[in-house]
């Protein structure tokens, strides 16, 4: 089973989106949190359940769409990085998606 990683703008996301809910309705906003938060948790079984989105081709991030949300997270190993949440009718922008760097191999010398 993988085991998930909390980006720091990944949660400053979700927050902001709830936030703004809350204003108008405190349960919708509570609910929508907890819908993705057990949406992210069945990636740790599924870790490639989620499509790979046409904005960011040729990068190793996937989504996973829950209305009003898209979840971009990547996966590397048994970890999976849950690095931004937005919402569906934001842009994408390719700047907060950095190449992440490549394991090295070392010679062992």
């Amino acid at each position: 089973m993988a085991r998930i990683i909390w980006a720091d703008p990944a949660v400053h996301d979700l927050d902001a989106i709830a936030d703004y809910i809350a204003l108008e309705n405190a349960a919708a906003a509570r609910e929508l949190v907890q819908q993705v938060l057990a949406a992210v948790e069945r990636l740790q079984k599924f870790p490639r359940m989620g499509s790979l989105p046409n904005e960011l081709i040729g990068l190793p991030y996937r989504q996973l769409i829950f209305s009003p949300c898209r979840i971009f997270y990547r996966v590397e190993k048994k970890v999976i990085y849950v690095v931004h949440v937005l919402r569906g009718e934001q842009l994408v922008r390719r700047e907060l998606f950095p190449t992440p760097p490549r394991a090295s191999k070392s010679s062992g010398k």
